[in-house]
Protein backbone atom coordinates (compact mmCIF):
# COMPACT_ATOMS: atom_id res chain seq x y z
CA UNK A 1 0.00 0.00 0.00
CA UNK A 2 1.48 3.12 -0.70
CA UNK A 3 2.25 5.94 1.29
CA UNK A 4 0.19 9.48 0.00
CA UNK A 5 2.83 12.45 0.85
CA UNK A 6 1.13 15.53 2.36
CA UNK A 7 1.16 18.49 -0.30
CA UNK A 8 0.09 22.08 -0.36
CA UNK A 9 -2.19 22.30 -3.34
CA UNK A 10 -5.67 22.67 -4.30
CA UNK A 11 -8.46 21.51 -3.71
CA UNK A 12 -9.38 21.36 -7.47
CA UNK A 13 -6.00 19.58 -7.85
CA UNK A 14 -6.99 17.39 -4.94
CA UNK A 15 -9.99 16.16 -6.86
CA UNK A 16 -7.80 15.34 -9.62
CA UNK A 17 -5.38 13.32 -7.69
CA UNK A 18 -7.65 11.20 -5.96
CA UNK A 19 -9.70 10.30 -8.74
CA UNK A 20 -6.05 9.12 -10.69
CA UNK A 21 -5.63 7.03 -7.72
CA UNK A 22 -8.95 5.54 -7.96
CA UNK A 23 -7.19 4.50 -11.39
CA UNK A 24 -9.96 6.96 -13.79
CA UNK A 25 -8.88 7.03 -17.13
CA UNK A 26 -11.36 9.83 -18.55
CA UNK A 27 -13.31 12.66 -17.62
CA UNK A 28 -16.18 13.34 -20.05
CA UNK A 29 -17.40 17.63 -19.82
CA UNK A 30 -17.76 20.46 -21.37
CA UNK A 31 -15.95 23.18 -19.72
CA UNK A 32 -17.07 26.26 -17.30
CA UNK A 33 -15.38 29.01 -15.46
CA UNK A 34 -16.85 27.59 -12.42
CA UNK A 35 -14.72 24.70 -12.53
CA UNK A 36 -11.53 26.24 -13.81
CA UNK A 37 -9.04 24.96 -10.82
CA UNK A 38 -10.05 21.22 -11.33
CA UNK A 39 -9.44 21.75 -15.67
CA UNK A 40 -5.75 23.18 -14.68
CA UNK A 41 -5.42 19.88 -12.56
CA UNK A 42 -6.35 18.26 -15.30
CA UNK A 43 -3.50 19.38 -17.45
CA UNK A 44 -0.73 17.22 -17.78
CA UNK A 45 -2.88 14.86 -15.74
CA UNK A 46 -2.60 11.21 -16.42
CA UNK A 47 -6.83 11.48 -16.86
CA UNK A 48 -7.52 12.28 -20.52
CA UNK A 49 -9.76 14.94 -20.85
CA UNK A 50 -12.75 14.04 -23.23
CA UNK A 51 -13.97 17.76 -24.13
CA UNK A 52 -17.77 17.13 -26.02
CA UNK A 53 -20.38 19.01 -27.42
CA UNK A 54 -22.71 19.03 -25.04
CA UNK A 55 -23.64 18.23 -21.66
CA UNK A 56 -25.84 15.64 -22.15
CA UNK A 57 -23.12 13.45 -24.42
CA UNK A 58 -20.78 14.27 -21.82
CA UNK A 59 -23.11 12.35 -19.07
CA UNK A 60 -23.85 9.47 -21.40
CA UNK A 61 -20.03 8.47 -22.11
CA UNK A 62 -19.82 8.60 -18.53
CA UNK A 63 -22.54 6.41 -17.93
CA UNK A 64 -21.55 4.45 -20.47
CA UNK A 65 -18.31 4.07 -19.54
CA UNK A 66 -19.84 3.03 -15.65
CA UNK A 67 -21.80 0.06 -17.46
CA UNK A 68 -18.87 -1.26 -19.67
CA UNK A 69 -15.95 -0.92 -17.21
CA UNK A 70 -15.46 -1.27 -13.57
CA UNK A 71 -15.49 1.96 -12.02
CA UNK A 72 -18.01 4.71 -11.92
CA UNK A 73 -17.71 7.08 -15.25
CA UNK A 74 -17.20 10.42 -14.82
CA UNK A 75 -18.99 13.60 -15.72
CA UNK A 76 -17.79 17.36 -15.39
CA UNK A 77 -20.63 20.17 -15.88
CA UNK A 78 -20.80 23.70 -15.20
CA UNK A 79 -23.48 25.38 -13.17
CA UNK A 80 -26.89 25.84 -13.85
CA UNK A 81 -27.60 25.34 -17.59
CA UNK A 82 -25.02 22.85 -17.97
CA UNK A 83 -25.96 20.50 -14.22
CA UNK A 84 -29.82 20.65 -16.72
CA UNK A 85 -28.40 19.15 -19.90
CA UNK A 86 -26.64 16.48 -18.07
CA UNK A 87 -29.65 15.78 -15.92
CA UNK A 88 -30.66 13.01 -18.44
CA UNK A 89 -27.88 10.87 -17.86
CA UNK A 90 -28.54 11.24 -14.23
CA UNK A 91 -32.04 9.94 -14.30
CA UNK A 92 -30.80 7.13 -16.51
CA UNK A 93 -28.07 6.08 -14.77
CA UNK A 94 -30.71 5.88 -11.06
CA UNK A 95 -33.03 3.83 -13.15
CA UNK A 96 -30.69 1.85 -15.10
CA UNK A 97 -28.91 1.37 -11.46
CA UNK A 98 -25.52 2.41 -13.55
CA UNK A 99 -22.36 3.74 -11.47
CA UNK A 100 -21.15 7.54 -12.31
CA UNK A 101 -20.28 10.49 -11.04
CA UNK A 102 -20.94 14.09 -12.36
CA UNK A 103 -19.18 16.78 -11.09
CA UNK A 104 -21.10 20.25 -11.17
CA UNK A 105 -19.46 24.00 -10.77
CA UNK A 106 -21.01 25.89 -8.36
CA UNK A 107 -21.09 29.37 -7.50
CA UNK A 108 -19.08 31.10 -4.80
CA UNK A 109 -20.17 30.20 -0.99
CA UNK A 110 -20.88 34.01 -0.31
CA UNK A 111 -23.20 34.48 -3.62
CA UNK A 112 -25.83 31.99 -2.47
CA UNK A 113 -29.29 32.98 -2.11
CA UNK A 114 -28.78 35.85 -4.29
CA UNK A 115 -30.40 34.43 -7.49
CA UNK A 116 -26.81 35.16 -8.58
CA UNK A 117 -25.52 34.21 -12.10
CA UNK A 118 -26.89 30.41 -13.07
CA UNK A 119 -27.75 29.83 -9.32
CA UNK A 120 -29.81 26.30 -8.36
CA UNK A 121 -30.24 24.55 -5.89
CA UNK A 122 -28.33 20.93 -6.47
CA UNK A 123 -29.84 19.26 -3.94
CA UNK A 124 -33.52 20.08 -4.99
CA UNK A 125 -32.72 18.98 -8.91
CA UNK A 126 -30.94 15.55 -7.99
CA UNK A 127 -31.77 14.97 -4.61
CA UNK A 128 -34.79 12.51 -5.73
CA UNK A 129 -33.03 10.63 -8.80
CA UNK A 130 -28.98 10.48 -7.45
CA UNK A 131 -27.88 7.69 -4.77
CA UNK A 132 -26.12 10.85 -3.25
CA UNK A 133 -25.63 14.65 -3.58
CA UNK A 134 -22.59 16.74 -1.39
CA UNK A 135 -21.65 20.14 -1.89
CA UNK A 136 -17.81 20.49 -1.20
CA UNK A 137 -18.10 22.74 1.30
CA UNK A 138 -14.62 22.21 2.89
CA UNK A 139 -11.56 22.15 0.84
CA UNK A 140 -9.53 19.64 2.82
CA UNK A 141 -11.85 17.12 2.17
CA UNK A 142 -11.73 16.78 -1.67
CA UNK A 143 -10.38 13.37 -1.48
CA UNK A 144 -12.29 12.12 0.95
CA UNK A 145 -15.57 13.31 -0.95
CA UNK A 146 -14.35 11.91 -4.18
CA UNK A 147 -13.12 8.53 -2.69
CA UNK A 148 -16.79 8.81 -0.84
CA UNK A 149 -18.97 9.43 -4.39
CA UNK A 150 -17.13 6.17 -5.94
CA UNK A 151 -17.57 3.48 -3.41
CA UNK A 152 -21.23 4.77 -2.90
CA UNK A 153 -21.63 4.70 -6.51
CA UNK A 154 -20.03 1.07 -6.94
CA UNK A 155 -21.71 -0.15 -3.73
CA UNK A 156 -25.00 -2.46 -3.20
CA UNK A 157 -27.84 -1.43 -6.00
CA UNK A 158 -24.90 0.43 -7.84
CA UNK A 159 -25.98 4.49 -9.36
CA UNK A 160 -25.55 7.88 -9.86
CA UNK A 161 -23.24 10.39 -7.38
CA UNK A 162 -23.71 14.23 -7.66
CA UNK A 163 -20.41 16.45 -6.43
CA UNK A 164 -21.50 20.13 -6.49
CA UNK A 165 -18.24 22.24 -6.01
CA UNK A 166 -18.17 26.20 -5.18
CA UNK A 167 -15.50 28.02 -7.53
CA UNK A 168 -14.09 29.86 -4.60
CA UNK A 169 -14.02 26.34 -2.66
CA UNK A 170 -11.57 24.67 -5.65
CA UNK A 171 -9.14 27.53 -5.13
CA UNK A 172 -8.24 27.14 -1.44
CA UNK A 173 -4.89 26.60 -0.55
CA UNK A 174 -4.69 22.98 1.27
CA UNK A 175 -2.21 20.72 3.61
CA UNK A 176 -3.54 17.48 2.36
CA UNK A 177 -3.07 14.66 0.33
CA UNK A 178 -5.03 11.45 -1.58
CA UNK A 179 -6.51 8.52 0.59
CA UNK A 180 -6.48 5.43 0.01
CA UNK A 181 -9.49 3.83 -2.10
CA UNK A 182 -11.88 1.85 -0.17
CA UNK A 183 -12.45 -1.48 -1.36
CA UNK A 184 -16.38 -2.46 -2.72
CA UNK A 185 -17.51 -5.16 -0.68
CA UNK A 186 -18.63 -8.28 -3.14
CA UNK A 187 -21.45 -9.84 -1.22
CA UNK A 188 -20.90 -13.78 -1.04
CA UNK A 189 -23.83 -16.08 -0.72
CA UNK A 190 -23.94 -17.51 2.49
CA UNK A 191 -24.19 -21.42 2.68
CA UNK A 192 -27.50 -21.49 4.45
CA UNK A 193 -28.61 -19.14 1.53
CA UNK A 194 -27.59 -21.73 -1.20
CA UNK A 195 -29.38 -24.14 0.64
CA UNK A 196 -32.64 -22.45 0.94
CA UNK A 197 -32.35 -22.25 -3.18
CA UNK A 198 -31.82 -25.75 -3.43
CA UNK A 199 -34.38 -26.86 -1.87
CA UNK A 200 -36.35 -25.11 -3.85
CA UNK A 201 -34.93 -25.79 -7.34
CA UNK A 202 -35.59 -29.59 -6.01
CA UNK A 203 -39.24 -29.00 -5.88
CA UNK A 204 -39.54 -27.12 -8.57
CA UNK A 205 -40.40 -28.67 -12.30
CA UNK A 206 -40.14 -25.19 -14.74
CA UNK A 207 -37.53 -23.04 -12.89
CA UNK A 208 -36.35 -19.93 -14.74
CA UNK A 209 -33.12 -17.67 -14.59
CA UNK A 210 -33.68 -14.26 -15.44
CA UNK A 211 -30.33 -12.28 -15.14
CA UNK A 212 -30.06 -8.62 -15.31
CA UNK A 213 -27.93 -5.19 -13.65
CA UNK A 214 -24.68 -4.69 -13.62
CA UNK A 215 -21.21 -5.92 -12.45
CA UNK A 216 -20.93 -9.37 -14.65
CA UNK A 217 -17.88 -10.24 -16.27
CA UNK A 218 -16.72 -13.43 -18.69
CA UNK A 219 -16.20 -15.64 -16.11
CA UNK A 220 -19.16 -15.17 -14.06
CA UNK A 221 -21.49 -15.36 -17.45
CA UNK A 222 -20.06 -18.63 -18.85
CA UNK A 223 -20.54 -19.79 -15.07
CA UNK A 224 -24.04 -18.95 -14.73
CA UNK A 225 -24.78 -20.17 -18.05
CA UNK A 226 -22.75 -23.35 -18.16
CA UNK A 227 -24.89 -24.42 -14.88
CA UNK A 228 -28.06 -23.53 -16.40
CA UNK A 229 -27.40 -25.72 -19.61
CA UNK A 230 -26.17 -28.46 -17.48
CA UNK A 231 -29.54 -28.32 -15.13
CA UNK A 232 -31.92 -27.67 -18.04
CA UNK A 233 -32.94 -24.50 -16.73
CA UNK A 234 -33.39 -21.66 -18.95
CA UNK A 235 -31.90 -18.20 -18.77
CA UNK A 236 -33.61 -15.12 -19.65
CA UNK A 237 -32.46 -11.69 -19.97
CA UNK A 238 -34.11 -8.59 -18.67
CA UNK A 239 -34.64 -5.61 -20.47
CA UNK A 240 -31.18 -4.19 -22.00
CA UNK A 241 -29.58 -6.60 -20.06
CA UNK A 242 -29.08 -8.57 -23.10
CA UNK A 243 -24.89 -9.62 -22.53
CA UNK A 244 -25.12 -10.67 -19.05
CA UNK A 245 -24.72 -14.29 -20.66
CA UNK A 246 -23.25 -15.57 -23.75
CA UNK A 247 -26.34 -16.17 -26.50
CA UNK A 248 -24.21 -18.66 -27.85
CA UNK A 249 -25.01 -21.15 -24.43
CA UNK A 250 -28.24 -23.06 -24.74
CA UNK A 251 -29.38 -22.11 -22.40
CA UNK A 252 -29.93 -18.39 -22.71
CA UNK A 253 -33.91 -18.26 -24.19
CA UNK A 254 -33.94 -14.50 -25.25
CA UNK A 255 -35.11 -11.32 -23.34
CA UNK A 256 -38.39 -9.75 -21.29
CA UNK A 257 -39.03 -6.43 -21.09
CA UNK A 258 -40.64 -4.49 -24.44
CA UNK A 259 -40.55 -6.18 -27.77
CA UNK A 260 -40.61 -9.57 -25.91
CA UNK A 261 -41.38 -12.65 -27.41
CA UNK A 262 -45.24 -13.70 -26.50
CA UNK A 263 -43.43 -17.56 -25.64
CA UNK A 264 -41.15 -15.95 -22.83
CA UNK A 265 -43.81 -13.82 -21.79
CA UNK A 266 -45.79 -17.33 -21.93
CA UNK A 267 -42.83 -18.66 -19.97
CA UNK A 268 -42.60 -16.10 -16.99
CA UNK A 269 -46.13 -17.11 -16.40
CA UNK A 270 -45.51 -20.58 -16.99
CA UNK A 271 -42.61 -20.95 -14.32
CA UNK A 272 -43.28 -22.21 -10.97
CA UNK A 273 -39.38 -20.76 -9.80
CA UNK A 274 -38.36 -17.65 -10.74
CA UNK A 275 -34.24 -16.84 -9.61
CA UNK A 276 -33.70 -13.05 -10.63
CA UNK A 277 -29.86 -12.65 -10.22
CA UNK A 278 -28.88 -9.05 -10.70
CA UNK A 279 -32.15 -7.57 -11.24
CA UNK A 280 -35.85 -7.11 -9.90
CA UNK A 281 -39.01 -8.03 -10.79
CA UNK A 282 -40.15 -4.15 -11.92
CA UNK A 283 -42.77 -3.55 -14.16
CA UNK A 284 -41.06 -3.41 -17.73
CA UNK A 285 -39.73 -7.55 -17.17
CA UNK A 286 -43.52 -8.14 -16.16
CA UNK A 287 -45.17 -6.29 -18.32
CA UNK A 288 -46.47 -3.63 -16.28
CA UNK A 289 -47.07 -5.39 -13.24
CA UNK A 290 -48.59 -8.65 -14.83
CA UNK A 291 -46.84 -11.44 -15.08
CA UNK A 292 -44.86 -13.79 -13.29
CA UNK A 293 -46.28 -12.96 -9.83
CA UNK A 294 -47.59 -16.26 -8.71
CA UNK A 295 -43.96 -18.20 -8.81
CA UNK A 296 -41.84 -18.59 -6.04
CA UNK A 297 -39.74 -15.99 -6.27
CA UNK A 298 -35.72 -15.77 -5.13
CA UNK A 299 -33.97 -12.30 -6.14
CA UNK A 300 -30.05 -12.19 -5.82
CA UNK A 301 -28.85 -8.75 -5.33
CA UNK A 302 -26.75 -7.25 -2.84
CA UNK A 303 -28.84 -3.98 -2.55
CA UNK A 304 -30.59 -4.57 0.87
CA UNK A 305 -34.14 -2.66 -0.16
CA UNK A 306 -34.77 -4.33 -3.17
CA UNK A 307 -35.69 -0.85 -5.01
CA UNK A 308 -38.44 -1.65 -7.91
CA UNK A 309 -39.31 -5.42 -6.86
CA UNK A 310 -42.48 -6.06 -6.78
CA UNK A 311 -44.94 -8.29 -5.92
CA UNK A 312 -44.03 -11.86 -3.89
CA UNK A 313 -40.33 -12.45 -2.82
CA UNK A 314 -39.69 -16.19 -1.03
CA UNK A 315 -36.15 -15.52 -0.28
CA UNK A 316 -33.17 -12.92 -0.91
CA UNK A 317 -29.82 -13.93 -1.70
CA UNK A 318 -27.74 -10.44 -0.85
CA UNK A 319 -24.83 -11.40 -2.68
CA UNK A 320 -23.14 -9.84 -5.84
CA UNK A 321 -24.24 -11.37 -9.04
CA UNK A 322 -20.07 -12.78 -10.16
CA UNK A 323 -19.70 -14.19 -6.23
CA UNK A 324 -23.38 -15.77 -7.14
CA UNK A 325 -23.04 -17.46 -10.28
CA UNK A 326 -19.39 -18.86 -8.96
CA UNK A 327 -20.96 -20.45 -6.09
CA UNK A 328 -23.86 -21.86 -8.08
CA UNK A 329 -21.52 -23.31 -10.80
CA UNK A 330 -19.36 -24.93 -7.78
CA UNK A 331 -22.66 -26.80 -7.10
CA UNK A 332 -24.60 -29.82 -8.51
CA UNK A 333 -28.57 -29.16 -7.92
CA UNK A 334 -31.34 -31.90 -7.68
CA UNK A 335 -33.00 -29.89 -10.27
CA UNK A 336 -35.05 -32.05 -12.58
CA UNK A 337 -37.36 -30.04 -14.90
CA UNK A 338 -40.12 -30.85 -16.70
CA UNK A 339 -38.88 -32.72 -20.11
CA UNK A 340 -38.46 -30.62 -23.04
CA UNK A 341 -38.36 -26.73 -20.85
CA UNK A 342 -35.21 -25.63 -21.81
CA UNK A 343 -35.36 -27.18 -24.97
CA UNK A 344 -38.24 -25.83 -25.92
CA UNK A 345 -37.47 -22.28 -24.53
CA UNK A 346 -34.27 -22.26 -26.60
CA UNK A 347 -35.87 -23.58 -29.77
CA UNK A 348 -38.45 -20.31 -29.86
CA UNK A 349 -35.40 -18.13 -29.06
CA UNK A 350 -33.65 -19.55 -32.22
CA UNK A 351 -37.00 -18.98 -34.24
CA UNK A 352 -37.32 -15.38 -32.98
CA UNK A 353 -33.97 -14.32 -33.22
CA UNK A 354 -33.75 -15.22 -37.22
CA UNK A 355 -35.14 -12.42 -38.73
CA UNK A 356 -37.55 -13.11 -41.83
CA UNK A 357 -37.81 -9.97 -44.37
CA UNK A 358 -39.86 -7.20 -43.31
CA UNK A 359 -40.46 -6.04 -46.72
CA UNK A 360 -42.08 -2.33 -47.22
CA UNK A 361 -39.54 0.68 -49.21
CA UNK A 362 -36.11 1.25 -49.36
CA UNK A 363 -33.56 -0.41 -47.11
CA UNK A 364 -35.08 -4.15 -44.97
CA UNK A 365 -33.84 -3.52 -41.20
CA UNK A 366 -34.17 -7.53 -40.36
CA UNK A 367 -32.50 -8.37 -43.73
CA UNK A 368 -29.62 -6.07 -42.51
CA UNK A 369 -29.59 -7.19 -39.18
CA UNK A 370 -28.87 -10.74 -40.81
CA UNK A 371 -26.04 -9.09 -42.60
CA UNK A 372 -24.67 -7.89 -39.99
CA UNK A 373 -24.53 -10.79 -37.81
CA UNK A 374 -22.02 -12.37 -40.47
CA UNK A 375 -19.74 -9.07 -40.47
CA UNK A 376 -19.53 -8.01 -37.09
CA UNK A 377 -17.02 -9.13 -34.56
CA UNK A 378 -17.68 -11.66 -32.47
CA UNK A 379 -16.67 -9.24 -29.02
CA UNK A 380 -18.26 -6.28 -30.71
CA UNK A 381 -19.78 -3.51 -28.60
CA UNK A 382 -22.99 -2.35 -29.27
CA UNK A 383 -24.61 0.73 -28.38
CA UNK A 384 -28.43 2.33 -28.86
CA UNK A 385 -30.69 4.27 -27.80
CA UNK A 386 -34.74 4.22 -27.24
CA UNK A 387 -37.00 4.16 -30.52
CA UNK A 388 -38.25 1.50 -32.51
CA UNK A 389 -34.94 1.67 -34.64
CA UNK A 390 -33.41 -0.61 -31.39
CA UNK A 391 -36.12 -3.25 -31.81
CA UNK A 392 -34.07 -5.08 -34.60
CA UNK A 393 -30.74 -4.78 -32.50
CA UNK A 394 -31.72 -5.91 -29.65
CA UNK A 395 -34.33 -8.95 -31.33
CA UNK A 396 -31.25 -10.37 -34.06
CA UNK A 397 -28.15 -9.43 -32.50
CA UNK A 398 -26.12 -11.84 -30.82
CA UNK A 399 -23.46 -10.99 -27.04
CA UNK A 400 -20.99 -13.61 -26.31
CA UNK A 401 -18.93 -11.27 -24.51
CA UNK A 402 -19.65 -9.51 -21.14
CA UNK A 403 -19.89 -5.30 -21.11
CA UNK A 404 -21.03 -5.89 -24.61
CA UNK A 405 -24.29 -3.31 -24.80
CA UNK A 406 -24.59 -0.35 -23.76
CA UNK A 407 -28.54 1.26 -24.34
CA UNK A 408 -30.66 2.97 -21.55
CA UNK A 409 -33.25 0.70 -19.79
CA UNK A 410 -35.28 4.11 -18.72
CA UNK A 411 -35.82 4.72 -22.64
CA UNK A 412 -33.65 8.07 -23.02
CA UNK A 413 -33.22 9.14 -26.22
CA UNK A 414 -29.83 10.39 -27.81
CA UNK A 415 -27.43 7.71 -26.05
CA UNK A 416 -26.26 5.54 -28.85
CA UNK A 417 -23.92 7.67 -30.38
CA UNK A 418 -21.99 9.58 -27.11
CA UNK A 419 -22.40 5.70 -25.80
CA UNK A 420 -20.51 4.41 -29.08
CA UNK A 421 -17.62 7.20 -28.64
CA UNK A 422 -17.04 6.35 -24.46
CA UNK A 423 -16.83 2.55 -26.03
CA UNK A 424 -14.58 3.50 -28.57
CA UNK A 425 -12.28 5.36 -26.16
CA UNK A 426 -12.25 2.52 -23.33
CA UNK A 427 -11.82 -0.14 -25.98
CA UNK A 428 -9.86 0.76 -28.48
CA UNK A 429 -9.16 -2.72 -30.22
CA UNK A 430 -12.92 -3.31 -29.94
CA UNK A 431 -15.88 -2.68 -32.71
CA UNK A 432 -17.97 -0.43 -32.06
CA UNK A 433 -21.32 -0.47 -33.54
CA UNK A 434 -24.25 2.08 -32.79
CA UNK A 435 -27.81 1.32 -34.21
CA UNK A 436 -29.37 4.95 -33.99
CA UNK A 437 -32.71 6.15 -35.15
CA UNK A 438 -33.01 9.53 -36.97
CA UNK A 439 -34.45 11.29 -33.66
CA UNK A 440 -32.05 9.47 -31.73
CA UNK A 441 -29.41 10.61 -33.69
CA UNK A 442 -30.00 14.28 -34.00
CA UNK A 443 -30.00 14.80 -30.19
CA UNK A 444 -26.38 13.99 -29.69
CA UNK A 445 -25.00 13.19 -33.22
CA UNK A 446 -22.63 16.37 -32.99
CA UNK A 447 -20.76 14.02 -30.49
CA UNK A 448 -18.88 12.28 -33.70
CA UNK A 449 -17.03 15.88 -33.49
CA UNK A 450 -15.87 14.27 -29.88
CA UNK A 451 -15.07 11.20 -31.24
CA UNK A 452 -12.90 12.81 -34.20
CA UNK A 453 -11.18 15.08 -31.34
CA UNK A 454 -10.29 11.85 -29.26
CA UNK A 455 -9.46 9.21 -31.75
CA UNK A 456 -12.79 7.12 -31.36
CA UNK A 457 -14.08 4.86 -33.70
CA UNK A 458 -17.33 3.55 -34.55
CA UNK A 459 -20.25 2.77 -37.05
CA UNK A 460 -23.29 3.98 -37.05
CA UNK A 461 -25.89 2.69 -38.66
CA UNK A 462 -28.51 6.11 -39.03
CA UNK A 463 -32.08 4.26 -39.24
CA UNK A 464 -34.07 6.98 -41.70
CA UNK A 465 -37.85 6.81 -41.22
CA UNK A 466 -38.84 10.52 -40.94
CA UNK A 467 -40.86 9.97 -37.96
CA UNK A 468 -40.87 9.75 -34.07
CA UNK A 469 -42.06 6.49 -34.87
CA UNK A 470 -42.67 5.09 -31.72
CA UNK A 471 -44.98 7.79 -30.86
CA UNK A 472 -46.76 7.63 -34.20
CA UNK A 473 -47.36 3.92 -33.49
CA UNK A 474 -49.41 5.00 -29.77
CA UNK A 475 -50.70 7.60 -31.76
CA UNK A 476 -52.23 5.42 -34.28
CA UNK A 477 -53.39 2.86 -31.73
CA UNK A 478 -55.23 5.96 -29.75
CA UNK A 479 -55.79 8.70 -32.78
CA UNK A 480 -56.26 6.95 -35.66
CA UNK A 481 -55.79 8.93 -38.82
CA UNK A 482 -54.50 11.72 -36.96
CA UNK A 483 -50.93 12.35 -36.62
CA UNK A 484 -49.56 15.16 -34.80
CA UNK A 485 -45.74 16.35 -33.40
CA UNK A 486 -44.43 13.41 -34.88
CA UNK A 487 -43.22 14.15 -38.00
CA UNK A 488 -39.54 15.42 -39.28
CA UNK A 489 -37.09 16.63 -41.39
CA UNK A 490 -33.95 15.32 -41.63
CA UNK A 491 -30.31 16.20 -43.18
CA UNK A 492 -28.12 13.91 -45.37
CA UNK A 493 -26.53 11.94 -42.86
CA UNK A 494 -24.13 10.68 -44.69
CA UNK A 495 -22.57 14.12 -45.45
CA UNK A 496 -23.49 15.38 -41.82
CA UNK A 497 -20.76 12.71 -41.24
CA UNK A 498 -18.37 13.50 -44.02
CA UNK A 499 -18.85 16.99 -42.34
CA UNK A 500 -17.05 15.97 -39.07
CA UNK A 501 -14.39 14.32 -41.07
CA UNK A 502 -15.38 11.09 -40.42
CA UNK A 503 -17.06 8.30 -42.98
CA UNK A 504 -20.75 8.36 -44.67
CA UNK A 505 -22.37 6.43 -47.38
CA UNK A 506 -25.92 6.06 -47.85
CA UNK A 507 -27.18 2.47 -48.61
CA UNK A 508 -30.38 2.58 -50.69
CA UNK A 509 -30.93 -1.28 -50.28
CA UNK A 510 -29.85 -4.15 -48.00
CA UNK A 511 -28.10 -6.37 -50.38
CA UNK A 512 -25.67 -3.31 -50.61
CA UNK A 513 -25.19 -3.37 -46.88
CA UNK A 514 -22.51 -5.75 -46.18
CA UNK A 515 -20.31 -3.81 -48.61
CA UNK A 516 -20.81 -0.74 -47.81
CA UNK A 517 -20.26 -2.13 -43.95
CA UNK A 518 -17.30 -3.37 -45.04
CA UNK A 519 -15.76 0.07 -46.44
CA UNK A 520 -16.50 2.06 -43.01
CA UNK A 521 -14.55 -0.89 -41.48
CA UNK A 522 -11.83 -0.25 -43.65
CA UNK A 523 -12.00 3.69 -43.41
CA UNK A 524 -11.08 3.71 -39.42
CA UNK A 525 -12.89 6.66 -38.90
CA UNK A 526 -16.11 7.29 -36.92
CA UNK A 527 -18.26 6.21 -39.37
CA UNK A 528 -22.38 6.73 -40.51
CA UNK A 529 -23.95 4.44 -42.87
CA UNK A 530 -27.47 6.13 -43.89
CA UNK A 531 -30.32 3.80 -44.20
CA UNK A 532 -33.54 4.91 -45.07
CA UNK A 533 -36.63 2.91 -43.86
CA UNK A 534 -40.26 2.67 -44.72
CA UNK A 535 -41.88 5.01 -42.44
CA UNK A 536 -44.84 2.05 -42.48
CA UNK A 537 -42.59 -0.59 -40.93
CA UNK A 538 -42.94 0.04 -37.33
CA UNK A 539 -41.06 -3.35 -35.92
CA UNK A 540 -39.49 -6.30 -36.86
CA UNK A 541 -41.76 -9.09 -39.22
CA UNK A 542 -40.76 -12.75 -38.36
CA UNK A 543 -42.84 -16.08 -38.37
CA UNK A 544 -42.23 -15.64 -34.53
CA UNK A 545 -43.86 -13.04 -32.59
Amino acid sequence: MSTPQTTSTTAGHLIVAQLERAGIQRVYGVPGESFLDVLDGLHGSSIETVVTRHEGGAGFMALAEGRLTELPGVAMVTRGPGAANAFIAIHTAHQDATPMILFVGLIPVADRGRESFQEFDINAWFGSTAKKVVTLDDAASAARVVDDAIFTALSGRPGPVVIGLPEDVLVHAIESATVEPRTVARTEPAAVDLAGLETKLAAARKPLIVVGGEGWDQASSEALAGWASRHGVPVLADFRAYDAVPHSSDSYAGYLGYARSDANARRLDDADLLVFVGCVRADVLSDGYKRGLDAVTVVVHPDADLLGHFGRLDQHIPAHVTSFARALAATESAVDPEAGWLAGARADYEKFSTAQPDGGTHVDLAVVMEILKQEMDDDAIITYGAGNHSLWPARYLKHNTANSLAAPRNGAMGMGIPAAVAASLAYPGRQVISVAGDGCFLMNGQEMATAMGHGGKFIALVVDNGIFATIREHQEGHYPGRPSGTHMTNPDFAALARSYGGYGERVEKAEDFGAAFRRAVESGLPAVLHLPQDPATRSPKTASN
